[in-house]
């Protein structure tokens, strides 16, 4: 029952159970009021031959064979006021009434259902219009046993009838599915399947069938989904092995750098003048070849710590953060008091970075102010630089790309935006022209799963 070809095969056949049952009851209503009606019939028959016979007069044993063939103890004909009468012995006491005239559906499913329930073997009188003469009443006194044996009979014949046209239904309906959709669907999961355990495996993606219904849709749509991904896992590849060839050169370049740095450092003591004159810029070319060096290397062999989520003061992290700038460089705009929950440290590195750039961008006062938001936090860095071009604009955030000067590599905001949304926020810029650039640092309203984020 755990394959949908198993679970479809027994929902068909329920459901086909189910319509014949609501064909069943309707049909064995209306086999009772026939029955009943070809008993009014006969009985309207024996009527006319007792009219036909001399002064109505007939012996005892005709009129044993006439009820004997109408099924019936006796037999009331209510014509013109007048009363016909044919019965036999003294008729036994009536059990309950039923008046065929102008039954609806639900009367004869009722009276039915009382039939087929009813205790023992009652006597019943059924009342009705003469065929033909609807001024002529006929009333039948009979047993009812016959006619809930003819009745159980009759259901029983339409119950097997139905179970046989449910299981072929279903079986038909069953192959129909399994053909049209199971078996597409068997081959899209097992491709699926076979495409997990080995992506680069080229022959495991699905080859579309060709079909123009939604089945062939969802093909054409796996196998896309597959290339592109067997494409993405690739560049992956590619990329985990340049970046593991840009960690070994930066780390051989980096040694090599701090070797020229010490033999540059005694230059500045040379006795040729010129030699001093420019050491100076040789040592401050090599530190930021080295510095660049070591941002690229934390860039591509950084870890993923956890982060840690805490309740702290924004405020004191801001003049922490004004420590490491000239003095009246930061403008501290944070409230007393505003608190965030976030990683401190990793916040603070936001903001560093923000206001590094900032700095070597130009700008000569960077502002932080924090405000509550219907979504959140915001905190915006603000700065009076002259604002970036529109080139660095184009590819603000990506690393290597994003820099919006001359040497710069771009991974500062490229990390400080993947800190915000390992967060659960974003870093988005807000404004940039001649009077300055103010990028927004958004953090959800409450506590969120502790997600990967950059090392600090």
């Amino acid at each position: 029952m755990h394959s949908l070809s198993a679970r479809l095969l027994v929902l068909t056949a329920f459901f086909v159970m189910l319509a014949e049952v609501l064909i069943f009851v309707p049909s064995v209503a209306r086999f009772r009021a026939d029955w009943l009606g070809a008993r009014i019939e006969a009985a309207s028959l024996a009527m006319r031959a007792l009219d036909a016979a001399p002064d109505r007069a007939v012996g005892d044993m005709l009129k044993s064979d006439l009820l004997m063939q109408v099924g019936v103890h006796a037999v009331l004909v209510n014509r013109g006021g007048a009363r016909l009468v044919l019965s036999g012995v003294a008729p036994p006491p009536v059990d309950a009434s039923f008046d065929l005239a102008g039954q609806g559906p639900w009367a004869l499913i009722g009276d039915a259902i009382v039939t087929l329930f009813a205790p023992g073997n009652r006597v019943i009188r059924v009342l009705a219009p003469a065929p033909g003469d609807a001024t002529t009443g006929i009333e039948l006194v009979l047993d009812e046993a016959p006619l809930r044996a003819d009745m159980v009979a009759f259901g029983s014949r339409i119950l097997t009838l139905s179970i046989v046209i449910s299981l072929v239904t279903a079986t038909l309906v069953y192959l129909s599915l399994h053909w049209l959709l199971v078996r597409p669907l068997r081959r899209l999961t097992g491709s699926m399947t076979a495409f997990s355990e080995n992506p680069e495996d080229v022959r495991r993606i699905v080859v579309p069938s060709g079909r123009r219904d939604e089945i062939g849709l969802a093909e054409r749509q796996l196998a896309a989904m597959q290339r592109g991904l067997r494409a993405a896992l690739a560049q992956r590849e590619h990329l985990a092995a340049l970046g593991t060839a840009v960690a070994k050169v930066n780390h051989d370049l980096r040694g090599i750098l701090s070797s020229a740095l010490l033999v540059s450092d005694r230059l500045e003591s040379s006795d040729d003048r010129e030699v001093r004159h420019l050491a100076p810029t040789l040592i401050s070319a090599i530190e930021r070849a080295a510095a660049l060096c070591g941002r690229t290397l934390d860039y591509v062999g950084r870890d993923q710590p956890e982060t840690r989520m805490a309740r702290f003061a924004l405020g004191p992290l801001v003049h922490e953060l004004q420590a490491g700038f000239p003095a009246g460089t930061i403008d501290n705009r944070v409230i007393d008091g505003f608190a965030i929950v976030a990683d401190r440290d990793q916040i603070y590195r936001v903001l560093r970075n923000l206001a590094g750039n900032a700095v070597e961008a130009g700008a000569a006062r960077v502002s932080v102010i924090a405000s509550m938001q219907p979504d959140g936090t915001a905190i915006d860095i603000a700065d009076d630089g002259p604002g970036l071009p529109p080139r660095a604009r184009e590819k603000l955030f990506l690393p290597f790309e994003g820099s919006a000067r001359a040497g710069g590599t771009g991974l500062g905001l490229a990390i400080a935006r993947e800190i915000a949304r390992a967060h659960g926020g974003d870093l988005v810029l807000l404004q940039s022209d001649a009077a300055g650039t103010v990028f927004r640092l958004r953090l959800p309203a409450g506590p969120v799963s502790r997600a990967a984020a950059p090392a600090p």
